[in-house]
């Protein structure tokens, strides 16, 4: 190896004098393939398109099949709240935590997240299960964010555990009962499935839904939900991948 010489990167076919350890040593490596430049006009700029969506958990696909994102990990308190099925529940955990959130679950049926919580494990990136009112600080960073999911039943008491900065908090519930308008004021984001006709009505008004969501309502299908946010709403469906249904099962609005 004694005196041979190394191009330098950046100068293909051009040597430069000096041994291989003292290239080496001087920030230079082994040299990998050489290709043509790609170059393109300022004509041709105008037509890439890439695909960049927002930021966050990807939660399905919208009505165009684009995809949906929700930003969990936020440095504001972000509270959601989502009348449906466990199961789009559990996936948005599952999915949360696949980003890299702690998840913290406040439940009444511990066993209906048994399956999941062992399968996510414990520690960074991991799932604990609470009992109802049992949920210990979180200790939540820009580092170490935390999606609390509340599953408390149809009357959830107030959570000890509140959302603040990179620590939200998703609180479900199966069906309308009488604390929700409560939780449609203090909720960011909204998130509705399948209800009958009445509870359709009752949800319009809370949430000043135009007639056709409102009739929507009670025939969504298993897997879609209707998120609402201000004045933006946007129907969305959850598909699980093959690991998801495995773990999860099929989606389904009832548990």
């Amino acid at each position: 190896m004694a005196g041979r010489t190394l191009p330098v990167a950046g100068a293909p076919g051009e040597a430069v004098g000096g041994t291989l350890a003292s290239a080496l040593r001087g920030g230079f490596g082994l040299l990998g393939p050489r290709h043509g430049r790609h170059a393109l006009s300022a004509d041709q700029v105008d037509t890439l398109a890439l695909p960049i969506g927002d930021d966050g958990v990807v939660i399905g696909a919208d009505a165009e099949g684009r995809p949906a994102t929700l930003g969990v990990n936020r440095p504001t308190p972000y509270d959601i709240f989502f009348i449906g099925g466990l199961w789009t529940a559990q996936i948005l955990a599952l999915r949360a935590a696949a980003t890299g959130a702690r998840v913290a679950v406040e439940t009444g049926r511990a066993g209906a997240w048994a399956q999941l919580a062992q399968a996510l494990g414990v520690g960074q990136s991991g799932m604990a299960v609470h009992d109802v009112g049992r949920v210990p600080p979180q200790g939540a960073s820009a580092g170490s964010p935390v999606l609390v999911v509340r599953d408390c039943g149809m009357r959830p008491p107030r959570g000890r555990v509140v959302s603040a900065p990179w620590q939200s908090v998703l609180t479900v519930l199966p069906y309308l009962s009488p604390v929700a308008p409560r939780l449609v004021r203090q909720a960011r984001l909204v998130g509705v499935q399948r209800v009958s006709p009445d509870e359709a009505v009752q949800i319009g008004r809370l949430l000043g839904l135009p007639g056709a969501d409102v009739e929507s309502l009670p025939t969504l299908a298993d897997g879609v939900t209707l998120w609402c946010a201000d004045r933006d709403r946007q129907y969305v469906m959850t598909q699980a991948t093959d690991a998801e249904t495995g773990l999860l099962g099929t989606a389904r609005r009832m548990d």
